[in-house]
C-alpha cells in the first residue's frame, strides 16, 4: 500500500527555526578550589558557566552578466557584504559545485494543470536523470492543490523518483470543476489551490533539518484560492529554512500570475521562468542545473550580535562591477535569547 503523508500548516504564531548557521558553544565547568580556598565557596564555583558562542551567516550566491553567463572567476577581495546596509567582515568565501543538494519539487495538481501535467512530468524526470547524484543529493515528489501530498519523501534512488512522477495526476474532482462541473456537497476543498500553505510546510517539515543546499522546484501557475497563510508568511519561511525557490510558471489558458512567482524566486535567491512550451520547460529544467553547479558561498560574522529574533536585511554587491546580477536571499531572522 502506497503510504501518503498529508503535511499540515503549522500555526504562524509558534515559535520558529533560525535560518542562518548558527554555532554556539555552551559549557558548564566545575571548577577546583585553589589550595587554602574555604570549601563553602565551592558551591559558587559549581554554578558558573562559561559561554563560548559565535553566529555565522552562510549565503549562496549567483553571478552572471547581461547576456546571463556565469561569472565564475571571482576572489574574495571583488565581494561587498552588507547587513542592514552596514559593510560586514568576510570569515569564509568560495565557488561551491561540490555540497550535497536537498530539493523538493513541488507539482500543481489543480485543474489549471490539466493540459500542461505531461509535459512538466517528463520534464521532471530529464531533470532528475541530469541532476541527482547517487547517494550524495536527496529529492522529494511533493503534490498539491487543497492540501499538499508526499508522493516520495527524500531519496536519493532516481527509479524510485520517475516511478513517482509517473504516478502523479490531476483529481478528476477538479478536472470537472474546471470544465463547469458540480463542486462535491462534502465541502472538502477540492478544486482549490493552497500554493502558500504548500511552501511554507515543505520549508518547514521536510527541508528545514536537510544539511547542504536547500531547493523548491515550484512547478504551478501561481494562484493561490485557499492557503491559510500569506505569501509573505511562506517567503520568511524559507528564509529561516534558507532555501532557495525555483518557480517555474506553467499553466492553462487563463495565464500564469507572474508576479506572485516572480517575489518567491527573487526573495530567496532563486529565479522564475516561464515556459511556453515543451523545449523551454526543458531549457528552464538545465539552467536550474546550471545555477546550482555555479554558485558561491560566503559566510560572515555580523557587527550587530543583539539576539533579539529581529530580521536582517542581506546584500551582496561585487565591487566596481555595477553591470553584474547578483542572486541572493534577502536576509535571515537573528537568534533569539530563550
Amino acid at each position: 500500500m502506497k503510504l501518503v503523508k498529508v503535511f499540515f500548516i503549522a500555526a504562524i504564531a509558534a515559535t520558529l527555526t533560525l535560518a542562518p548557521l548558527t554555532l554556539s558553544v555552551a559549557q558548564t565547568e566545575k571548577q577546583k578550589p585553589k589550595p587554602g580556598k574555604p570549601a563553602e565557596d565551592e558551591g559558587k564555583q559549581d554554578d558558573q558557566i562559561v559561554r563560548l558562542g559565535t553566529q555565522l551567516v552562510t549565503v549562496p550566491f549567483n553571478v552572471t552578466d547581461k547576456k546571463n553567463r556565469y561569472i565564475n572567476d571571482l576572489a574574495k577581495d571583488d565581494i561587498e557584504i552588507l547587513e542592514d546596509n552596514k559593510p560586514q567582515q568576510l570569515f569564509s568565501f568560495e565557488r561551491q559545485t561540490d555540497l550535497p543538494i536537498t530539493i523538493a519539487m513541488l507539482i500543481d495538481i489543480s485543474g489549471s494543470q490539466q493540459y500542461t501535467l505531461g509535459e512538466e512530468i517528463s520534464a521532471g524526470k530529464t531533470f532528475f536523470r541530469k541532476v541527482l547524484r547517487p547517494k550524495k543529493d536527496l529529492a522529494a515528489i511533493v503534490t498539491f492543490e487543497h492540501e499538499s501530498v508526499l508522493e516520495q519523501n527524500l531519496t536519493s534512488d532516481i527509479d524510485k523518483l520517475l516511478r513517482a512522477l509517473d504516478g502523479v495526476r490531476i483529481p478528476a474532482e477538479s478536472v470537472s470543476m474546471r470544465r463547469g462541473g458540480t463542486p462535491p456537497i462534502n465541502n472538502s476543498g477540492v478544486g482549490s489551490t493552497a500554493l502558500y500553505d504548500s511552501v511554507y510546510s515543505v520549508s518547514s517539515d521536510l527541508l528545514r533539518r536537510e544539511a547542504g543546499r536547500r531547493v523548491i522546484i515550484l512547478v504551478t501557475d501561481g494562484e493561490d484560492t485557499s492557503s491559510s497563510i500569506k505569501l509573505r508568511d511562506a517567503i520568511e519561511r524559507t528564509w529561516r529554512s534558507e532555501i532557495i525557490v525555483y518557480s517555474v510558471g506553467i499553466g492553462g489558458p487563463m495565464g500564469v500570475d507572474q508576479g506572485t512567482l516572480k517575489k518567491l524566486a527573487a526573495e530567496t535567491g532563486g529565479r522564475a521562468f516561464f515556459p511556453r512550451n515543451e523545449r523551454d520547460l526543458d531549457e528552464a529544467y538545465a539552467q536550474i542545473d546550471e545555477d546550482l553547479r555555479s554558485q558561491y558561498i560566503l559566510a560572515y560574522t555580523p557587527s550587530n550580535g543583539a539576539r533579539d529574533g529581529s530580521f536582517r536585511t542581506i546584500q551582496v554587491k561585487v565591487k566596481n562591477h555595477t553591470d553584474l546580477t547578483v542572486r541572493f536571499r534577502r536576509g535571515y531572522f537573528a537568534p533569539k535569547e530563550t
